[in-house]
């Protein structure tokens, strides 16, 4: 790998680097870098965890002037935990060159946003709603923008952003440079690079094995009711240092936070429906150990960096093999070594398979903890703690109190009593959790045409039921809901209307083939595919 020096980078951003503790650039890196600097449009294709934020990062504060007094640079991001951490990284790197840069997104204060657009960022990281939002106050002007990077763009997509992101595009000025970044290369994506990149070279780096080596992956099939129980037993078996447990909807984070804090785990829950004040508290907790297991959505841990998680468990399985992927690389980054278990109920040991099948390796099957094993487990980090203390020698005012006790109670009955008390066993607690559906494995995709008749299947129209994504048209409009955190996404009331989650443009339509916008979603509430 090449080393920073051999870029040729200003000298301030070579002592920002230095100071990130970055000593040589990782694979997408050393491919972007060079093209980057010699303005040339990219497409980079790379996961998330392979550093690529610092590859367009590190050219675009390297090319910035800093006597800018306009917008230079955009850069768009799928969510608001995203941004803020692109411009965190952004802000690192061009701290010592005088960068100014800018975070905008849904959720914050837009008058506040307002104030700070005064003080005329070079760059700006945003949300495309939020951007639309400005741009329509005349807030934000594009007219001297002369960096594009676009950052999972997959993402944005899947998101419903589509129509957002060529209405700002086509507000930048053509002579622009423009990077594209996805983890994947759908054929929408391809279709935005056409259309916006000027003879974009492709950089890739995905591996042939998607899952990263340095993460040790088991499931431990069981059913729904066994989930909570296996869980406590794991935290207490593995005594992570820092876990993210996944749940599939934001109802599952709320009541799975509070559950672990009855049974007395430092947990607290983050999903999309947190103020960002409540998401910037529960994070700063995890970052600093206040808590040490971080319940969350996928929308709401998307594009968190948080070093130190050892371990991470999907109590419920993800929807796809990209969430998979994703949620497991929250752990064993930078070489390290991480852990992921995931719980998969019998009706999804197939979705399991397919989702090895993509990822192209082997999930190994590990039973249930048992309670010795959980015990024992939390013994060991009890007696590790105290142990630690006796290091530290941070106990000398218990001194007086420990020799009077000791000479009225055996030593052994007494470190027994103190460790049971540090254990703090609430196992008694019995806990409820709301149970969610399984998910089934992939099926094959069938077109719902306008008329409700489902191609290839035994489906007829005008049920206005739903199955496998598509809608049926023309009739009672019953509802066969899908589920996404609390919010649920069910077919339409009424006749004359169908949707196909299969269709190009997500289209609305009634009667005819009118291919409409894709319904707008939250950029902080994905549906689930």
């Amino acid at each position: 790998m090449k080393t920073f020096q051999e870029f040729g980078l200003d000298s301030s951003v070579l002592r920002a680097i230095t100071e990130m503790g970055f000593e040589e650039s990782t694979p997408i890196q050393e491919k972007t870098i060079p093209l980057a600097m010699e303005g040339r449009d990219l497409i980079g294709q790379a996961q998330t965890g392979t550093g690529k934020t610092a590859a367009f990062g590190i050219p675009l504060v390297n090319k910035i002037n800093i006597k800018e007094e306009r917008i230079s640079a955009l850069i768009m991001c799928p969510t608001r935990e995203l941004a803020i951490q692109v411009a965190e990284e952004i802000e690192k790197l061009g701290r010592f060159k005088g960068i100014r840069s800018l975070p905008i997104y849904g959720g914050q204060d837009i008058v506040k946003q307002i104030r700070a657009l005064k003080k005329k960022p070079q760059i700006i990281i945003g949300t495309p709603g939020r951007l639309l939002d400005h741009i329509n106050r005349k807030t934000i002007k594009l007219d001297d923008v002369q960096t594009v990077i676009l950052d999972e763009a997959d993402e944005m997509l899947d998101m419903g952003f589509m129509d957002d992101i060529q209405s700002i595009l086509k507000l930048v000025p053509e002579e622009r440079h423009t990077m594209l970044f996805s983890a994947t290369m759908p054929a929408n994506i391809q279709r935005l690079a056409q259309q916006f990149l000027r003879n974009p070279e492709h950089v890739s780096v995905i591996p042939k094995q998607v899952s990263a080596p340095t993460i040790e992956q088991a499931y431990i099939e069981l059913h729904e009711k066994q989930k909570f129980e296996a869980l406590s037993r794991l935290i207490d078996m593995e005594a992570p240092d820092l876990a993210i447990v996944f749940g599939r909807t934001k109802r599952r984070v709320d009541e799975l936070s509070e559950a672990l804090q009855k049974r007395g785990y430092a947990a607290e829950g983050l999903h999309g429906d947190l103020s960002q004040n409540q998401r910037d508290n529960v994070m700063r907790k995890f970052r600093d150990g206040s808590i040490d297991v971080l319940v969350a959505t996928d929308v709401a841990a998307r594009g968190l960096d948080v070093s130190g998680v050892t371990h991470v468990i999907n109590f419920d399985l993800p929807q796809d093999p990209e969430s998979y992927v994703h949620r497991i690389g929250r752990t064993g980054r930078a070489g390290k070594e991480g852990t992921a278990w995931t719980f998969v109920t019998p009706r999804e040991i197939d979705h399991l398979h397919f989702i090895e099948k993509v990822t192209r390796h082997k999930i190994n099957k590990k039973p249930l903890p048992s309670l010795a094993e959980a015990i024992e487990g939390k013994q060991k980090l009890t007696a590790e703690r105290i142990l630690d203390l006796l290091q530290k020698e941070e106990h000398s005012e218990f001194k007086g109190l420990a020799i009077q006790l000791l000479e009225q109670y055996d030593s052994v009955n007494l470190l027994a009593a103190a460790m049971k008390l540090l254990t703090g066993d609430k196992k008694d607690l019995v806990i409820e959790l709301t149970p969610e559906d399984p998910i089934r494995a992939r099926k094959k995709k069938f077109d719902v045409r306008s008329s409700g008749r489902r191609v290839g299947g035994n489906y007829g129209s005008g049920s206005g039921d739903r199955r496998q994504g598509g809608y049926g048209s023309g009739g009672s409009g019953s509802r066969y809901p899908r589920k996404d955190g609390n919010r649920e996404y069910g077919s339409r009331e009424g006749g004359g209307s169908s949707y196909s989650k299969n269709r190009e443009y997500g289209s609305n339509y009634s009667g005819n083939r009118d291919r409409s916008r894709a319904p707008r979603k939250s950029e902080d509430t994905l549906v689930s595919k």
